[in-house]
């Protein structure tokens, strides 16, 4: 008798789940600066990664798979579109390691790959701590303006 109402439960409860974590993610980007963006970008990547290599090891291959494919849309629709040509030639550099993030996590997707993620994880990290170290510079920046 209560087997069937546990299901529509479950999914409701996560829908519940899922609708206030969206409410916490628009209401930091509503609030956020360019600068910001960019960290939370950087910090969503980094936790796909992880939910990704966790899926992988768990043997949940459609999971691995979701988590992946939003990890490049975070790389291309976020990130790549946060680059500015005004940037010039670190722009272009970031623009390269981008796409090449984005190949590689395809390839672990393909491949069910967890040592490409790792690389990709080893790769971001350091963009995401120096990110978060010029925030004081970047805020005083537009304070001045």
């Amino acid at each position: 008798m209560f087997a069937g109402t546990a299901a529509p439960m479950t999914s409701r409860s996560q829908a519940f789940s899922h609708a206030y974590r969206q409410v916490g993610v628009q209401t930091g980007v509503d609030g956020a600066s360019p600068h910001q963006l960019v960290a939370m970008l950087y910090d969503g990547l980094l936790e796909t990664l992880a939910l990704a290599r966790a899926a992988l090891r768990q043997g949940d291959i459609a999971r691995k798979g979701s988590e992946l494919t939003r990890a490049v849309r975070i790389i291309d629709e976020g990130l790549k579109s946060a680059l500015s040509p005004a940037g010039g030639e670190l722009a272009r550099h970031l623009g390269e390691l981008y796409a090449y993030l984005g190949l590689r996590l395809t390839q672990a997707n393909l491949r069910n790959d967890e040592s490409a993620i790792e690389e990709c994880v080893r790769l971001i990290e350091p963009l995401r701590e120096a990110w978060t170290t010029i925030r004081p510079q970047v805020e005083a920046s537009a304070a001045r303006r």
